[in-house]
């Protein structure tokens, strides 16, 4: 059974963990910035962005820099996912 279910799935799995590190780095990052996430000590998005909002009006790129960083990585998985639907969807092959 695996010999032939697992070539049909194959490509679904890749574009759902990829769509699913994407999730996960959003999930990593709201949870820090609201203080659930990983401790101080460990480097977080979320927490850099909740730490830079105190100084938000005398240096906002301690904010924004790492808003961004989450934007283009959670961006650049999703195209990821896309390109690995569009590669290996049968329908759109011709």
């Amino acid at each position: 059974m695996m010999i032939h279910v697992l070539p049909n799935i194959f490509g679904e799995i890749l574009v759902m963990g990829t769509l699913w590190v994407a999730t996960a780095i959003i999930v990593e990052a709201s949870l820090s910035f609201i203080g659930l996430g990983v401790r101080p000590p460990t480097p977080s998005w979320g927490a850099m962005i909740r730490d830079g909002l105190d100084q938000l009006t005398n240096a906002p790129w301690l904010s924004i820099f790492p808003g961004l960083a989450i934007f283009f990585s959670v961006f650049s998985f999703n195209l990821i996912a896309d390109g690995l639907r569009d590669i290996s969807d049968p329908k759109l092959r011709g």
